[in-house]
């Protein structure tokens, strides 16, 4: 039963960082996934514990396949997933024993995990761990709330670098050890996606006071991934104000993106000179040093013993993103507590294949097309699929066909089938884009920033 814990609590880990990569929403991980409480391992079955039918239900229709691929890459293989609902007196439904359970809390468990303990250190990451140490003392130990920063020089601290490279476990590095050291002030950790979304909800129920207050009181701001609020232009506003606010009360700022602010397209001006207040620092691929020490770091975190010969073949494969590393060590592990075998050559290869196999770019599907359109117009897919004649949809649409002819290299009548239109305007309707293309150079990069997105996910 502890192994299945521990095990659990690794597949709560990934269903966490799918919140950071927009995959589900943070709300959706503690409402549903993060209540559900580990049972056991069984035939190649996952049997999870639930408080409600309700519960099981959302979680199993909402969230069931995210489960099933946190324990697939942990465990290694694939499973079937069984949720069973706990009666008053803590017995599984009516025909399980009775049972203990030793819940699995990922949310505790992460804060004190990403810490600058537990950082490893390389030739990549050594400015931005220096910036970030800078960061987190910003008051002084005595608690007077003297800002050891008073010229705002690293305010706000900008963290740039490709996903998968470190930036988080700064970020959460940093609010780890404020935490620590002034458990008075009010941190605010958030991401681009969640502050989007909180913004549209305090508009769409008139609560925009609440927000303000949240956001504007902070002494501690961190957002992940703040590229995504480019292009929309009410959370530029709302975050540039809430940025001036803060900047200008010496509260301190920190955030990360996956590319150079000044690469960020769509981002407006006033904000990108709002960043260059501060300090901007990136964050590069690892060298083999620090990939070596990283995979032998989480194997002692893990109690796992892995020979030289291993870790240096899991360091040599592995170059460009250090979850990817982890996450073959996690898998490592998983193997050795279901098969009884000890780490070996051959099962890091195996592992090392997966993993890669894995991390390859989800297949560009015309649903993920749409979705992407829609989302860079803020319309529906569904509205690109109708008969609204409004300009943003009709635009969104020949850039849709433009899209899915020269992505996913459709046919016109397949692509007119796909849309539920007419397949005969399409050819049309793709020269009309591409023309447009070659005028509207904002218009361009909007397409070129969707077709990259596509491409790299």
């Amino acid at each position: 039963m502890e192994s299945f814990n521990e095990v659990f609590s690794e597949v709560l880990k990934y269903c966490y960082s799918l919140t950071n990569e927009h995959k589900i929403s943070e709300q959706g991980y503690n409402r549903w996934i993060k209540v559900l409480e580990p049972y056991k391992l069984e035939n190649n079955t996952a049997y999870l514990l639930a408080e409600s039918d309700f519960v099981k239900t959302t979680a199993l229709n909402a969230y069931g396949d995210a489960i099933k691929e946190a324990f697939a890459y942990v465990l290694g293989f694939d499973v079937d997933l069984k949720i069973l609902v706990k009666s008053k007196n803590n017995s599984v439904e009516q025909d399980e024993a009775q049972i203990e359970i030793k819940t699995a809390d990922f949310s505790e468990d992460a804060k004190n995990s990403l810490t600058f303990d537990n950082f490893i250190k390389g030739k990549s990451n050594e400015l931005a761990y220096a910036f970030c140490i800078a960061v987190a003392n910003k008051y002084d130990k005595n608690g007077d709330g003297k800002d050891t920063d008073p010229n705002k020089v690293f305010n706000p601290l900008i963290i740039y670098g490709d996903s998968g490279l470190g930036k988080t476990h700064l970020m959460k590095a940093i609010e780890h050890d404020v935490r620590k050291k002034n458990p008075e002030l009010k941190i605010i950790y958030t991401t681009g996606e969640s502050f989007i979304n909180e913004l549209v909800k305090a508009l769409e129920f008139k609560d925009t006071i609440r927000f303000h207050e949240k956001y504007r009181n902070a002494d501690f701001l961190l957002v992940d991934d703040i590229q995504t609020i480019a292009g929309k232009d009410r959370m530029q506003e709302e975050f540039f104000h809430t940025f001036n606010d803060l900047y200008n009360a010496g509260k301190q700022i920190v955030l990360t993106s996956d590319i150079a602010p000044s690469k960020i397209s769509k981002l407006q001006n006033r904000i990108l000179n709002r960043f260059s207040l501060g300090v901007q620092v990136d964050v590069t691929v690892p060298d083999f040093e620090t990939r070596m020490a990283i995979v032998k770091r989480k194997a002692e975190l893990l109690d796992l013993k892995l020979s030289d010969s291993i870790a240096r073949i899991i360091a040599e494969k592995i170059k460009t993103n250090i979850r990817q590393l982890e996450g073959t060590v996690n898998k490592i592990k998983a193997l050795t507590m279901y098969t009884n075998e000890s780490p070996s050559i051959s099962m890091a290869q195996r592992v090392i294949k997966e993993i890669i196999i894995e991390n390859h770019p989800a297949e560009i599907t015309v649903d993920r097309i749409l979705n992407e359109i829609a989302t860079a117009f803020d319309i529906t897919a569904d509205d690109i699929k109708s008969n609204h004649r409004h300009a943003n949809i009709s635009l969104a649409r020949k850039i849709a066909i433009y899209v899915l002819k020269d992505v996913k290299g459709m046919t016109y009548t397949e692509i007119g089938e796909a849309l539920n239109k007419n397949h005969s305007t399409m050819t049309i309707h793709y020269k009309y884009v591409e023309n447009l293309l070659k005028e509207n150079s904002q218009l361009k990069e909007t397409v070129d920033d969707i077709i990259k997105n596509l491409k790299e996910r």
